[in-house]
């Protein structure tokens, strides 16, 4: 069978892999009103590869457009993976920009993390993009707020960190330390994500904003960044003392 390229075909055959009382669910689960065709997210990934290899990039950023717009669940989940990939030639402006467009439109959870990853893979790529990123932080909303966490989260994740890398990941904590005074769940979360994650590189800088921060936090979201690393102790020890 041929992969669909036009947003029409595309959409039926999202339509023909639907599995009704999985759309059910997933509009009790995500509580947003919006299409969900109720397709896994295995088939997601299977016609995204199709389509990523069958497409020049701007034919693919078409389509990624025209999906979006369907405002359908499986429509932006599919147009965000479209442009996830850690290579693309050229890497211009134009994918970047389409995922730029999409930060007003967000509003759940799930549909945000997709567009973020592919947002991730093109700010790795050019990391000068952390310029725009900056701009997010100033949103009203906090699902642009929030977005700017999770496009960076792999800055927190590098083994190895270059000085630029190290830059961009202090220019982030700065972020996460005035993010931790919003009481928004969603903000609250992301700052834990990324300091969880930040913990397995390094420990002791995540140590050193919980002893700054941490008492901003919410419980679960101190909870969540310290999962690895745990809690700082109650009465710390002074060196020469005994204990």
């Amino acid at each position: 069978m041929s992969t669909p390229s036009t947003t029409p075909a595309v959409m039926a055959a999202l339509q023909a892999m639907a599995v009704p009382e999985r759309a059910e669910g997933m509009l009790a689960y995500h509580k947003v009103p919006r299409t969900y065709i109720g397709v896994p997210n295995g088939p997601l990934d299977d016609m995204a590869r199709s389509l990523r290899a069958a497409l020049d990039l701007p034919n693919r950023l078409t389509l990624a457009a025209e999906l979006w717009q369907t405002n359908s669940f499986e429509g932006r989940v599919l147009a965000a993976k479209l442009l996830t990939q850690a290579r693309m030639r050229p890497d211009d402006a134009a994918a970047w920009a389409l995922i730029q467009s999409w930060l007003p439109d967000l509003d759940s959870w799930a549909i945000a993390d997709h567009a973020m990853m592919a947002g991730q893979k093109r700010l790795l790529a050019q990391p000068a993009r952390i310029d725009d990123v900056a701009q997010w932080v100033r949103s009203p909303s906090h699902w642009v707020r929030r977005a700017a966490m999770v496009v960076t989260l792999p800055y927190a994740r590098i083994a190895h960190p270059k000085p630029a890398d190290i830059a961009i990941r202090e220019q982030v904590l700065g972020w996460a330390a005035d993010y931790v005074r919003d009481p928004e769940w969603f903000i609250q979360k992301s700052v834990a994500w990324w300091l969880r994650d930040l913990s397995r590189r390094q420990p002791e800088r995540v140590r050193s904003f919980m002893a700054e921060n941490g008492r901003h936090m919410k419980n679960f979201a101190r909870r969540e960044a310290e999962k690895h690393i745990g809690p700082p102790p109650a009465n710390p020890a002074v060196p020469g003392t005994p204990t």
